[in-house]
């Protein structure tokens, strides 16, 4: 590609950093072909039976998007349950990451879609994979209010103290980012049975229970501080 003479050096490296995305774009979009693409939305839409045909003839069942999400990880997203399911008794790869870290075990412990959880989880879920902000599945579901996403995790053996990027474990997270409502108070009181320590504090130092007295979280505060 050629530049005007008079553009800036900058400039030009942008232009062509811009071109080589889209190059690289058009690239792995063009390798994709029409049968991985139909699998991708059947997954999204919940066509088993299309997803079974297509097993059937020798589909890779990891194709993946121009967002680098799989099959697995479209269905995870719609909560297509049984989409899933075929996907993952196929093979599918229940760890497999996308172009900002979620995977399907990660995405589903995310937003509480409970039984693709499970699934993954039977399935060879990596317990320490952690997501674009350095997390367990744990902590965003901590936060989101998950209880029975929560619990399973802490079944299954999650690191409960982990702490993110951030600097937040799930009970800080669950305590910072909550209203403080009934779910969270469940969340908490499973988290302190579990044996979560209280004493990590945030990158400030400030501990769940003194996050919880500043917001004025008293049942909260009655769980942690017993």
């Amino acid at each position: 590609m050629s530049y005007p003479f008079s553009m800036p050096k900058y400039l030009r490296g942008m232009m062509f950093l811009i071109t080589l995305i889209m190059m690289t774009t058009g690239v792995a979009m063009s390798a994709q072909t029409s049968s991985e693409r139909e699998l991708l939305d059947a997954a999204a839409r919940g066509d088993v039976a299309t997803i079974q045909s297509l097993i059937k003839q020798g589909i890779n069942i990891d194709a993946r998007n121009e967002h680098r999400q799989t099959a697995l990880l479209v269905a995870t997203h719609n909560n297509q349950v049984d989409s899933a399911k075929t996907l993952i008794e196929a093979g599918a790869d229940v760890n497999a990451k996308d172009m900002i870290h979620d995977s399907p075990y990660l995405y589903a412990g995310a937003r509480g879609h409970l039984e693709i959880l499970k699934m993954t989880l039977s399935n060879g879920a990596d317990l320490k994979s952690t997501n674009r902000f350095g997390g367990t599945a744990l902590i965003p579901a901590a936060e989101r209010g998950h209880v029975e996403t929560v619990r399973t995790l802490i079944k299954a053996g999650v690191d409960i103290d982990h702490i993110n990027n951030l600097g937040w474990t799930a009970l800080i997270e669950a305590v910072i980012l909550s209203d403080g409502g009934p779910a969270h108070v469940q969340i908490i009181r499973l988290l302190k049975d579990a044996g979560a320590d209280m004493s990590i504090g945030d990158h400030e130092g400030v501990t769940a229970l003194q996050h919880a007295k500043k917001r004025g979280f008293s049942e909260i505060v009655t769980v942690l501080a017993k």
